[in-house]
């Protein structure tokens, strides 16, 4: 390893370097994300008749465009120094392998239990139903992060957690749903006969392996249904996004220590929390003019949002009882193939995201999942983490601009973000090696079917 700059392998913060805001990058952006419409009147929906599903201070941060910063309160920053600050490793290995002149950092979310970022928001959504009195509340999980991690949150502050899990995953994922459980959440297949809703989805798909967009129509009539319930969500939402601003704070701070500036960030992109809080403070300073940064969006060919889906109002269910929310989207009734592997499996994108893309300020790709995998596996061997498949994603694109560089010389700085780890997907892996993986793409014509159920707004 050569380090003529000094930069260690892995740059950590002080505990007292902590962020102790989370960043609302809606404040610095001159077009809006467009506001969430009530699906019976089409008019925007209003506090009282968010706070039906969602937490009342959680309403409050969902519906604030105006102000950049937000108080972390103090029993959250105490449960984040559980596994907070999070490192932003320099991958020497990965770099010398590429022989690569680019430099390449990496900002790691898997150094907690749950195994990705999605703690930092689970936390947060869990102290403040606690904190309005609730019971419980009720959610959907993809892959499993998200459902690992509020179970997590709710086990240390006592509140009931009903999780439902994408039935593919749950059937494919058996340690993560373990896992849930073993933090006190029950856990159900998605679609189920449990709801109504599912009932109806599984009329209309019989045998449907599921996808989010069923598993959040479950968990939202639950919520709305039993008193003393919310219901929460891992990803998307603007107020997700606020909480996960931590992730880009956090690697902010840590290369200004070094005077890094990157050149290029790189995030997966699923519903957009991983990618939305890792690039929140540098597209602040790209907002407000002081800096510029190339940003990439990278999600799966299988479920590709941002690079083949439409800008326009869509719900955020399948089973068509929740918000409509302006975003890119592959429509409602998508569900991805049962061999798409990871998660990053929701059929639309981030409201925020979707409007900084729509304005040009990011850019998007999308990589079939053998090449993701393959990635991982060569990523793994060089830099000894064993990645989640969201994460892969971001870092096959990684590997895609360092090549780049060793073929022009350019002497690139590229952060990426590393989500989480891998070890519940090693059915996935196994697939992989077992040359069993294939890399199905909806067609357009595929897609189009699925357009038609778009609201007319």
């Amino acid at each position: 390893m050569t380090q003529e700059n000094k930069i260690p392998y892995k740059i950590y913060l002080e505990e007292s370097e902590m962020p102790t805001r989370w960043y609302n990058v809606r404040a610095d952006m001159k077009n809006k994300p467009a506001p969430l419409l009530n699906p019976g009147t089409l008019q925007p929906m209003t506090a009282e008749e968010l706070g039906g599903v969602f937490c009342a201070d959680l309403v409050a941060q969902e519906l604030d465009n105006d102000t950049p910063y937000i108080e972390i309160p103090e029993e959250i920053r105490n449960f984040y120094k559980m596994y907070r600050p999070s490192p932003v490793v320099r991958a020497y290995c990965l770099e010398e392998k590429l022989k690569t002149p680019a430099k390449i950092y990496y900002k790691f979310e898997g150094n907690n239990t749950s195994g990705s970022h999605k703690l930092n928001s689970a936390i947060a959504q869990a102290y403040y139903a606690k904190k309005q009195g609730l019971k419980g509340v009720t959610t959907e999980t993809g892959a499993g992060q998200w459902g690992t991690a509020l179970s997590m949150a709710c086990a240390y502050l006592g509140l009931d957690c009903k999780v439902y899990m994408v039935k593919v995953s749950y059937e494919q994922k058996p340690f993560r749903r373990e896992v849930m459980r073993t933090y006190g959440a029950s856990v159900t297949p998605s679609p189920s006969m449990t709801t109504e809703v599912g009932k109806k989805i599984l009329a209309a798909h019989p045998g449907t392996t599921g996808s989010l967009g069923c598993a959040i129509s479950e968990a939202v009539e639950v919520a709305v249904g039993t008193e003393g319930y919310r219901y929460v969500l891992g990803s998307v939402l603007n107020q997700v996004l606020l909480h996960q601003s931590v992730i880009g704070l956090e690697a902010k701070a840590a290369l200004d220590k070094y005077g890094v500036k990157p050149d290029i960030i790189i995030g997966c992109a699923g519903g957009g929390s991983n990618l939305g809080g890792l690039i929140s403070p540098f597209m602040g300073e790209k907002l407000r003019g002081e800096a510029d940064y190339r940003i990439i969006a990278v999600e799966p060919a299988s479920c590709p949002s941002f690079t083949r889906g439409v800008y326009a109002y869509d719900f955020c269910d399948t089973g068509m009882v929740c918000p409509l929310a302006k975003m890119y989207t592959l429509g409602a009734d998508f569900i991805p193939a049962p061999n798409h592997a990871g998660g990053l499996r929701y059929h639309g994108m981030s409201p925020v995201l979707s409007q900084l893309y729509d304005d040009g300020l990011m850019e998007a790709t999308s990589i079939k999942q053998t090449d993701v995998f393959e990635a991982a596996e060569y990523f793994a061997r060089c830099e000894g983490i064993l990645p989640a498949p969201e994460s892969s994603h971001a870092i096959c694109a990684a590997i895609n601009e360092a090549k780049k560089c060793a073929e022009t010389g350019e002497e690139k700085t590229i952060l990426f973000g590393l989500t989480g780890t891998g070890y519940f997907d090693m059915v996935a892996y196994e697939k992989f090696h077992d040359g069993l993986m294939d890399d199905y793409i909806p067609t357009d014509e595929e897609l189009a079917k699925y357009r038609e159920s778009l609201p007319k707004v």
